[in-house]
């Protein structure tokens, strides 16, 4: 195995092994080359850390919602807590255990406290949550805490209940046990707790709900139960009248039942609200239970009774229904996806008082739904969070962090007339929290809000006939799916690569259009077919394709695609699209529209390879595309096809893998007007400057005349030279660098462009445009491009090719000028498509090239080349490798970037074995080596991207997208730039309870539960109960965990933020002491005059 020395490479010197098979720069060539770059960057300037999480969470389980700080919190069955505030206030904590949340309380006002098979303890003041302590119980099944009350009731599976003091998490010595519950006569158990609440008007008295069907009115005080409620079905949920009279059981046979609490015999009402009465007066028909019921009154008007499930059992299939009965009527609300849970908010936090509800929220298994039942219809709220990510399964990412500051405002524009209509009128009422109190960069940290949606699958018909849908066999997933991004923000231009082997290329436009499909170019080029010796072998596994050649044979325009099966003579499918563009007009709104759609076909029987790279460039025109069989380049602004190669024609006589021909299939006869042409690398130059003639004058000739604007659709056959192997949704091929070279021959794909103005000879004073191509086995070749500046002749393929050997596969390609500065791309500034002839013709820019070399040093540009394994820099013109750096020898890199920070331009990498590293320009010195996330699933790879400015993200779930950092100085104020979860607001009012409920004691009785669940009064519970373990958010694990300086820093200023806050607290209580003080002072003395000079017996 060839290695590769490294040694001196780690302290800034460039001398390649003896081994190496390309040519590299010696040390004193290389730190000449590099004296007079100073690199700013060091690792001090590089710390890797979480910063917030956006999406729906996944696998939601609860939910609970604080009605003083107007927050709404979600569990998942992951043991996840996501908080939601205002739009763009939300946090994310997790326990290490990974159980199920299955309910969440509120210490409304002040913390929250999640329940799981063991209780949580979770604060939320300022920024972030972090669990403070756990007290891990049997298996929990219900719990409940008051308003205003520190003591919890737990409720488990055994039926009994235990109560904690959730500022200590200490248990209570006092215990309800479900054999002094029940009737002592009862010889069953009763099952699960399944509901605890206390009476509104009485918080003596605790109603208890077990499983089985029997509710128990429980006194606190005497420790024994006042009534029993014996119900045939089992019980899912309870709910209060507000005055503390009434209740409301939901049962498993779909029925409600009200029950007076002085009445416990039998219901006072039972109804079954989606049972279809008999005539006869006989009991309905049992529905489906009733999962949750919730009884809220008005003080105007009928109470609301909402409850999930009920449905009679007639209804199968239908969608998952919110039921609100009012009154007299009922309403039926079908969701889109099953309910988790809901829970109704309302204007008072007090039980016992009027609720005055106002809103529904329903959590869904996807999605999260608000109702305001305010409004006639019920309609829902638009909800600010992006919680539509999943909407469609998520296939890539690509982050932006340096927009041009107008794209977001024109894609707001665009993007906010796709709203749909009917949502209520009123703000959305989870309004908890802080968000854009800080700069412009902070806002940008942490916002992430859904602009624009742009569905490609509207271009097409969907497939209906079972010949159409034989096309669409080659990918097992949706065949509109989008595989590949590549966006232009300076133009706007957008191109996208599907999985059925299509390339759509849009642009932004802000007037309104109707496009038909005018043209299409069937592209058909053949030669005799080659393949790697090992293939004949591994037949079941390669995918073999027919040869190649330069030889486009076109056929003539027609009006329409048509995509009937064309069959060759052996009964192959052949020249035939995976998908059907359709063929009426098609009209496009404002915001991003088709400017030209490229598909591959079949060939002899054979489906069309999945493309593995796209590039798009505004400046020159061009988009680029390839996959296993070749490449091609396509002038979107001519509609014309401009290269249309192998990977092996590319090489030319350089190539550097010897492969045998191999013709397993019979070949198709090619026609008499390929017979006679050259090969590839022969003659390109007079080939393409025909073939371009020929294609534009075909689009013009049909074009001519028409007013409507026309999307072409250009259909291509991209060919192999050798075999491929099979597509594949795992890493299980190998990546070490002693894979043999006819294994790696058989694998080699286009997996990356990049398009620059570069010197490719040393004689050149101007940079001229090029296609920097990468290869998965570890090639780069340069193509050389012609932009005239001539309508006449757009461009002419291509002038030279020459090549750059890595080992594994290129990932990412960039450009330095001669001061270590990343060079940007080259691209045009947007101007209206759609706008007047007049108008349109305007002047192309680019941005300059870079100044000329200079004789003291003639190599005045850096290409840098990162690939699976290693990084590479070389100097422009003369080509010699000044740097060289293995970045991996175990495993392989995934993702790898050129980003820009505050402090300089480096690379940063995400390999398979979960670490993310970074790597100074041009130098590649490693700067930073953190093991972070091993690479679990596919989901992962696909997703993970690099941005500039420290920032990068991945699809953490089906659902979730996870921003990190890797910037110390987005680290060290994260804190800031995070929004503030907790908000001081003043608790509402107690209810007024009126002069003669005060008098004749009709108010609300209140309960003294320190003396009677504390110490003194119930003692110390036993220690097999339950296990406390601190959390590492308290004292003792912030303790343990913290280190370094940057943690010692950030605890010193979340120290002094709540040291101020208590301070300013505690300096008006003693201006208010001290005002009382003297107050009472004041009246003492008079009163000490007043009765000074009188006898006792005058008083």
């Amino acid at each position: 195995m060839k290695k590769f020395n490294i040694r001196k490479v780690l302290d800034g010197l460039t001398a390649a092994s003896s081994s190496s098979s390309s040519a590299a720069a010696s040390p004193q060539s290389g730190n000449r080359e590099n004296d007079m770059i100073q690199e700013t960057l060091q690792s001090e300037h590089f710390q890797l850390c979480k910063t917030v999480r956006h999406g729906f969470p996944n696998q939601p389980s609860s939910m609970a919602f604080d009605p003083v700080q107007k927050i709404l919190a979600i569990g998942t069955q992951s043991g996840a807590l996501r908080l939601f505030g205002q739009a763009g206030v939300e946090c994310y904590c997790r326990h290490e255990s990974g159980s199920a949340v299955i309910q969440l309380e509120f210490l409304v006002n002040e913390v929250s406290s999640a329940l799981t098979t063991f209780l949580t303890g979770v604060p939320f003041r300022r920024h972030t949550m972090a669990v403070i302590s756990l007290l891990v119980f049997g298996r929990i099944t219900f719990c409940h805490l008051p308003f205003q009350s520190k003591w919890l009731y737990v409720g488990t599976e055994r039926g009994n209940i235990h109560i904690v003091n959730v500022e200590s998490f200490t248990l209570s010595g006092y215990v309800i046990m479900w054999n002094k519950a029940i009737e002592l006569s009862s010889k069953s158990h009763p099952g699960p707790v399944v509901h605890i609440s206390d009476n509104p008007m009485d918080e003596g008295k605790l109603l208890i709900g077990f499983e089985c069907g029997i509710v128990v009115l429980w006194d606190l005080k005497s420790k024994k139960a006042d009534y029993r409620y014996n119900y045939d079905e089992a019980i899912h949920s309870v709910a209060w009248h507000h005055e503390g009279k009434q209740f409301v059981c939901s049962h498993s046979d779909g029925t409600l039942t009200t029950w007076n609490i002085r009445a416990p015999a039998k219901p006072a009402q039972i109804i079954t609200p989606h049972g279809k009465q008999p005539k006869d007066g006989k009991k309905p028909e049992p529905c489906k239970p009733i999962l949750k019921v919730e009884y809220k009154t008005t003080r105007a008007g009928d109470p609301f009774m909402i409850l999930c499930g009920g449905l009679s059992y007639d209804t199968v299939g239908r969608r998952a229904c919110l039921t609100v009965m009012h009154g007299k009527s009922t309403a039926v609300l079908e969701m889109d996806y099953p309910i988790v849970d809901f829970l109704t908010l309302c204007e008072t936090p007090y039980p016992n008082d009027f609720q005055e509800p106002y809103a529904v929220v329903v959590l869904l298994e996807k999605d999260l739904v608000v109702i305001d039942l305010a409004q006639i219809g019920y309609p829902i709220f638009e909800n600010p969070y992006p919680l539509s990510i999943h909407e469609s399964p998520v296939t890539c990412c690509e982050y932006f962090a340096d927009c041009p500051a107008e794209v977001i405002p024109a894609l707001y524009s665009v993007g906010s007339r796709q709203n749909r209509q009917g949502f209520s009128k009123k703000e959305w009422p989870i309004s908890g929290g802080n968000w854009g109190q800080g700069t412009l960069t902070i806002s940008r940290i942490h916002a992430l809000f859904v602009l624009y949606k742009l569905k490609t699958a509207k271009v097409f018909e969907k497939p209906r006939g079972k010949e159409e849908k034989s096309s669409t066999e080659i990918v097992d997933e949706d065949p509109f799916a989008i595989q590949i991004l590549s966006w232009c923000p300076e133009s706007r231009v957008l191109c996208v690569a599907g999985v059925s082997a299509l390339v759509i290329v849009y642009r932004f436009s802000k007037q309104e259009v109707t496009t038909e499909v005018l043209l299409e170019v069937r592209m058909q080029c053949e030669l005799n077919e080659v393949e790697s010796p090992e293939c004949g072998g591994e037949q079941a596994s390669t995918v073999s394709t027919p040869g190649t050649s330069s030889s486009p044979q076109t056929s003539l325009p027609q009006s329409h695609p048509s995509t009937s099966s064309n069959n060759s003579s052996d009964g192959l499918r052949d020249n035939v699209p995976c998908l059907k563009v359709r063929s009426s007009p098609l009209k496009q709104s404002a915001g991003y529209q088709v400017e030209l759609l490229i598909q591959l076909v079949w060939v002899s029987g054979e489906p069309p390879q999945p493309i593995t790279s796209l590039a798009v460039n505004s400046a020159y025109g061009l988009v680029a595309f390839g996959n296993g069989n070749g490449l091609a380049v396509v002038d979107y602004l001519q509609k014309t096809l401009l290269l249309n190669v192998s990977t092996a024609e590319l090489y030319g006589s350089t190539d550097p893998h010897h492969r045998q021909p191999h013709s397993p299939r019979k070949t198709r006869q090619p026609s008499a007007d390929t017979l006679h042409k050259k090969s590839c690398m022969s003659g390109l130059s007079n080939f393409y400057s025909e073939s371009v003639k020929k294609l534009r004058s075909s689009y013009l000739s049909k074009s001519h005349g028409t007013h409507q604007r026309s999307f072409p659709s250009l259909y291509i056959c991209l060919h192999s030279s050798f075999s491929l192997y099979a597509r594949d949704n795992s890493f299980s091929r190998s990546r070490s660098s002693s894979v043999t070279s006819i294994d790696r021959e058989s694998r080699e794909v286009i997996s990356s462009f990049y398009f620059c103005d570069w010197l490719s000879k040393k004689s050149e004073t101007v940079a001229v445009p090029s296609l920097w191509v990468g290869t998965s086995l570890g090639s780069m070749l340069a193509i050389a491009l012609t932009v005239p500046s001539t309508p006449e002749q757009r461009m002419q393929q291509p002038v030279g090719v020459s090549f750059l050997r890595l080992k594994g596969g290129i990932l990412r390609m960039a450009q330095l000028d001669a001061s270590g500065t990343l060079l940007p791309h080259v691209y045009e500034s947007w101007y209206e498509p759609n706008a007047p002839e007049e108008e349109r013709e305007r002047p192309r820019r680019r941005r300059p090239t870079s100044p000329p070399s200079s004789q003291e040093n003639p190599d005045c540009q850096y290409a840098v080349v990162c690939s699976e394994k290693q990084a590479k820099v070389v100097a422009l013109p003369s080509q010699n490798c000044v740097y060289e750096h293995n970045i991996t020898e175990t495993s392989f890199v995934l993702r790898a970037d050129v980003v820009t920070l505050t402090a300089g331009v480096g690379i940063a990498c995400f390999c398979a074995n979960g670490h993310i590293m970074t790597l100074s320009l041009p130098s590649l010195r490693p700067l930073l080596d953190v093991n972070y996330l091993p690479l679990t699933d596919m989901r992962i790879a696909r997703t993970f991207c690099f941005s500039n400015q420290g920032q990068a993200l991945y699809l953490t779930s089906p659902t979730e997208i996870q921003r990190i950092t890797y910037s110390q100085e987005t680290c060290d104020n994260l804190q800031e730039m995070l929004g503030e979860l907790f908000t001081p607001v003043e608790t509402p009012e107690a209810p007024n309870r009126g002069f003669f409920k005060g008098l004749f004691g009709g108010g609300a009785q209140s309960l003294d539960r320190e003396d009677l669940f504390g110490e003194v009064a119930a003692g110390k519970a036993s220690r097999s109960l339950a296990q406390h373990i601190p959390g590492p958010g308290g004292m003792e694990g912030m303790k343990g965990a913290a280190s370094g300086v940057v943690g010692e820093l950030a605890r010193a200023r979340i120290a002094l933020d709540e040291r101020g806050q208590k301070l300013g607290e505690l300096e008006e209580r003693t201006a208010g002491m001290m005002a009382s003080a003297d107050s009472f002072s004041k009246h003492a003395h008079d009163i000490m005059l007043k009765y000074k000079d009188k006898k006792w017996y005058q008083l």
